[in-house]
């Protein structure tokens, strides 16, 4: 009895502090960019490995040529599947941002619509690469993701 105890109080501790975002203080501040330096999950779960999603619009795929409106759309579609598992941007522990022809200009973009759709600012880990085309004429951005889903 004593062990299921326990083993109750365990698994209630793990649970109540699954993720954990960090950002070391001899480290720069990456909060302002929309991402932490490191992301981790101490419970049991399920991890979610979304793919790519691109700034298409819909069934049609619809690609605006106004990059601001690609990153709120890849944004949202990633959204989508996050609520199709019940979750939240929050528990997105790593994203992969890929950005076409990628200037200072479009980084800041991201940060802002970043910040919009990442309400408490506990962004996940993550890495941005600078690309000459995506898989579309047209595609601005791609942003993959790796969620977590707590078990209980």
């Amino acid at each position: 009895m004593k062990h299921l105890i326990a083993l109750a109080l365990c698994l209630f501790i793990f649970q109540t502090k699954a993720q954990t975002f960090k950002n070391p203080k001899s480290l720069f501040d990456p909060s302002p960019y929309g991402f932490s330096h490191a992301s981790s999950v101490k419970t049991p779960g399920e991890l979610v490995y979304i793919s790519g999603q691109s700034g298409g619009l819909g069934k049609e795929h619809t690609l605006n040529p106004d990059f601001r409106i690609q990153v709120q759309t890849a944004l949202q579609n990633l959204t989508t599947i996050l609520d199709s598992y019940s979750l939240k941007p929050e528990n997105v522990m790593k994203i992969t941002i890929l950005i076409v022809d990628h200037s200072s200009e479009k980084l800041k973009i991201w940060e802002e619509e970043i910040s919009k759709t990442w309400k408490n600012k506990s962004f996940p880990a993550s890495t941005l690469i600078p690309v000459p085309k995506l898989a579309l004429d047209g595609m601005l951005i791609e942003v993959d993701a790796v969620a977590f889903k707590s078990l209980n």
